[in-house]
C-alpha cells in the first residue's frame, strides 16, 4: 500500500474546470431505554449488516464508468477534490489512494461522514440539488477519473449502463441509511463494524483481509463514527487489544480474532441498539 503521509493544512487541489463530478429490530426495549429506529422500519437490520460489506464496484462496471471518464486527476495528500456547495459537474471513480467526505459544522469544525477508496465512487452526494452536499479530501495521494454526470445521465439509454446507475445509487441509499445506524450503536459495536468494513474494502482491492494501514485519524474515526470523542476511540482500541482481538500499532491494525471481532459488532447491534451511544 502506499507509504502513509504526514498531515498536513487543507489545500484546494488545481482543477481543469469547475471541480464536482431500514430499522434494526432489536430485542423489546426494556424500562428507560429509548429506541434508536422506529420499530416499524422493518429492513434496517439487513441494512446494518450490509454496512460489514465491501463497496467496491465491480470491474465491469468501472470499466464502464471509465469509458465516460474526460480526465485523470491527481490530489495530493490534505488536498481538496471538490468544495461542499460547489456546482455538480463530475462525479469521481477513484483509482488510487484514499478520500474522505466531511460536512462544515457552524463551530468551524466538521464531520466526517464517509471514506472512498479504490474502485469506489464519489460525488453522488450532488444530484439532489446540484450541488455537492459535502467535501470530499485526499488522505493520501489520491488519482481519480472525473466523469461527467450529464454524460453519466444521456448514457441511461443504454440498458447495461441504466442498470449500473441504479446500482450506484441504491447503493448510496444504503450506504447513508446505514451509516446512520451504525451512529445508534454503542462504541464497542461502532469501532468492530468500521474495521470490518474498512478490511473488507481493502481485501477487495487485492491487499490482506486482517492487516491494514489507518489512512485516517482516530478522531476522523470518531467523527464518521457519530462524533465519539477521540478518547472513546482510543479506549475501545485498548479494549480490543486487550481482549486479544487486534494488535494495533500507530494506525497499523492486524485482526487477530475476525470471528470474535463479529460478534462484538453483532453484539451491540442486536442486542443494545435501544441503548444511548456512548460519546
Amino acid at each position: 500500500m502506499h507509504s502513509d503521509h504526514q498531515e498536513k493544512s487543507p489545500s484546494h487541489a488545481n482543477v481543469e474546470s469547475p471541480v464536482v463530478p431500514g430499522g434494526i429490530l432489536p430485542r423489546q426495549a426494556g424500562p428507560g431505554m429509548t429506541p434508536a429506529v422506529s420499530p416499524t422500519s422493518g429492513n434496517s437490520g439487513h441494512h446494518l449488516r450490509e454496512y460489514s460489506l465491501p463497496s467496491r464496484i465491480g470491474d465491469d462496471d468501472i470499466a464502464r464508468l471509465e469509458s465516460l471518464a474526460v480526465h485523470r486527476r491527481k490530489v495530493r495528500s490534505a488536498q481538496t477534490l471538490y468544495h461542499e456547495g460547489e456546482p455538480f459537474v463530475f462525479v469521481y471513480l477513484v483509482r488510487s489512494g484514499t478520500l474522505k467526505s466531511s460536512l462544515a459544522m457552524a463551530d468551524g469544525g466538521e464531520r466526517v461522514n464517509g471514506f472512498y477508496m479504490a474502485g469506489e465512487l464519489t460525488g453522488l452526494d450532488a444530484v439532489a440539488y446540484g450541488r455537492h452536499a459535502s467535501s470530499a479530501t485526499a488522505l493520501e495521494d489520491t488519482e481519480v477519473s472525473a466523469i461527467p454526470y450529464a454524460q453519466l445521465a444521456l448514457a441511461t439509454g443504454n440498458t447495461d449502463m441504466q442498470g449500473l446507475i441504479a446500482r450506484l445509487m441504491s447503493r448510496e441509499i444504503v450506504r447513508e441509511h446505514s451509516h446512520a445506524l451504525l451512529s445508534q450503536l454503542r462504541a464497542e459495536g461502532r469501532l468492530a463494524a468500521f474495521l470490518l468494513n474498512l478490511s473488507r474494502r481493502l481485501n477487495a482491492r487485492g491487499y490482506s483481509l486482517s492487516e491494514f494501514h489507518l489512512r485516517m485519524t482516530r478522531a476522523d474515526i470518531g467523527s464518521y463514527l457519530g462524533g465519539m470523542s477521540l478518547e472513546t476511540v482510543s479506549r475501545t482500541f485498548s479494549i480490543f487489544q486487550q481482549q486479544r482481538l487486534l494488535e494495533v500499532n500507530a494506525r497499523h491494525i492486524h485482526i487477530i480474532d475476525r470471528d470474535a471481532l463479529t460478534r462484538v459488532f453483532e453484539t451491540h447491534a442486536y442486542d443494545d441498539a435501544w441503548r444511548k451511544p456512548e460519546r
